[in-house]
């Protein structure tokens, strides 16, 4: 795997801790802080080339049907919302709601994407293996 995409994993399994660590203050810690850290663990093992296969496919349709849960009625007003408050605080349960949704499909992108990468390059090693 080239070294932009462990840079990119390693980046963003910092950001998921810093996510998992701000959900503390969330009214519902117990769900968001684990995912947060599954993130964290997902994209520090695709940093280092670790690519549990199987565990990442669920991983996907799991935050994928979860978010589903969580679908946004007004993007466009939430982010006005955001732009207008200037700070991070939660003053209506759609802005809650906005931000899981989007937070549990950035988790399910960024899984898809350590997949991704373990797939090419499990394919690569088993062409190059064969062609030994």
């Amino acid at each position: 795997m080239k070294k932009g995409w462990k840079i990119f994993f390693g980046i963003w399994a910092v950001l998921f801790l810093l996510f998992a660590y701000w959900q503390l203050n969330d009214p519902d810690p117990e769900w968001w802080v684990p995912a947060y850290l599954v993130g964290t663990i997902i994209s520090a093992f695709a940093a280092f080339e670790i690519f549990p296969y199987k565990l990442l496919v669920v991983l996907v349709i799991l935050y994928v049907s979860t978010a589903l849960f969580f679908w946004p009625t007004d993007i466009s007003g939430w982010l006005f919302q955001e732009v207008e408050q200037k700070d991070l605080s939660m003053k209506t349960e759609q802005m809650e709601i906005n931000r899981e949704f989007f937070g549990l499909m950035l988790l399910a992108f960024i899984t898809f994407l350590a997949f991704w990468q373990g797939r090419k390059l499990k394919l690569k090693e088993k062409h190059l293996s064969e062609n030994e």
